[in-house]
C-alpha cells in the first residue's frame, strides 16, 4: 500500500503594502490558509508613507512602520499566513527600485518556495504606482522562473504553476471593460472565511480605525462583505483549470 502523502499546496503572494493582503482578498488567503495550503506573503514596503495614521492620529512618520510591520503580523495570525517577508522598499518608491534586481529577488524566492500559485498586482490595473511596479516585477519574475523548464514547475496536483492578479471588489464581473472575457476571470467564493477577514480588517487598526462600519457589530460589518474574490488569470499558456479555485 502506498502511504505517501501528496505534495503540500503552496501559495506565493507578492504585494506592495501592509493591509493589501486583507482588503483585497483576505477572504481567500483565509480559505485555502484553512485547506491547509501553505503560504508566504511578501509585503514590499511597511507602508511608511501611508496617510491614516489612526483616529484619532496617534502615528507619524517615525514611528508609523513599525505600527503597521506589527498590524501585518497580527493580520496574518487571522489569516493563517504561515511565513511573512518584507524586502525594505520605502513606501511609495517601488517603482523606482532597480528593475533588474527586483525581478531577480523575486524569482529566488519563487524558486525557493516552489508555489503551485502566485499571486499578484496586474501592472496595469493596480491603481496605485506601488501596486503596479510589484505586479510587473513579479510577472516578470514568474515567467523568468518557468520559461527554463519544459511545461513549467509542477505543483501538487501535476499542473504547472500559475499566475493569478488579484482585483478591486467585483471589477471583474465586467471582466470586458478590462479586454478581458469571462473565461480569464477566477471567481471564489469566501463567505465561510469572511470573519477571519474581518479580524484581519481589524487588526490594520490604523488604516481601518476611520471607517466606523469595521467596528461595529460582526453581524453589521461582515454584511459588507462580498461573497466572492475575483481573480485575473495571469498565464494565459497555463492548462485550462477551474474558474472557482486558483488551484
Amino acid at each position: 500500500m502506498n502511504h505517501e502523502q501528496a505534495p503540500k499546496r503552496k501559495l506565493l503572494a507578492v504585494f506592495a503594502h501592509p493591509d493589501d493582503e486583507t482588503f483585497i482578498c483576505g477572504g481567500t488567503l483565509a480559505k485555502y490558509a484553512a485547506e491547509g495550503v501553505e503560504i508566504t506573503l511578501v509585503s514590499a514596503t511597511k507602508g511608511d508613507m501611508g496617510r491614516r495614521m489612526g483616529n484619532p492620529p496617534y502615528l507619524n512618520r517615525e514611528t508609523m512602520a513599525a505600527a503597521r510591520e506589527q498590524e501585518l503580523r497580527e493580520a496574518c495570525e487571522c489569516l493563517g499566513i504561515g511565513r511573512l517577508i518584507f524586502f525594505g522598499i520605502r513606501d511609495k518608491t517601488v517603482e523606482f527600485e532597480d528593475e533588474e534586481s527586483l525581478v531577480g529577488r523575486i524569482e529566488a524566492l519563487i524558486r525557493e518556495v516552489e508555489p503551485d500559485v502566485v499571486l499578484t498586482f496586474h501592472e496595469r490595473y493596480g491603481g496605485h504606482p506601488d501596486h503596479c511596479a510589484i505586479g510587473k516585477a513579479t510577472t516578470a519574475a514568474f515567467r523568468r522562473s518557468a520559461g527554463g523548464e519544459a511545461g513549467g514547475r509542477k505543483g501538487a496536483k501535476g499542473a504547472a504553476s500559475a499566475l493569478y492578479f488579484i482585483t478591486f471588489g467585483d471589477a471583474m464581473e465586467r471582466p470586458e471593460h478590462y479586454g478581458y472575457t469571462r473565461k480569464d476571470v477566477v471567481r471564489v467564493d469566501v463567505q465561510a472565511h469572511n470573519a477571519a477577514k474581518l479580524a484581519a480588517f481589524r487588526a490594520h487598526r490604523c488604516q481601518t480605525e476611520i471607517d466606523e462600519w469595521v467596528w461595529q457589530s460582526d453581524k453589521s460589518a461582515l454584511s459588507r462583505f462580498g461573497r466572492h474574490e475575483y481573480f485575473l488569470k495571469g498565464d494565459v499558456d497555463a492548462p485550462q483549470r477551474t474558474n472557482d479555485d486558483l488551484f
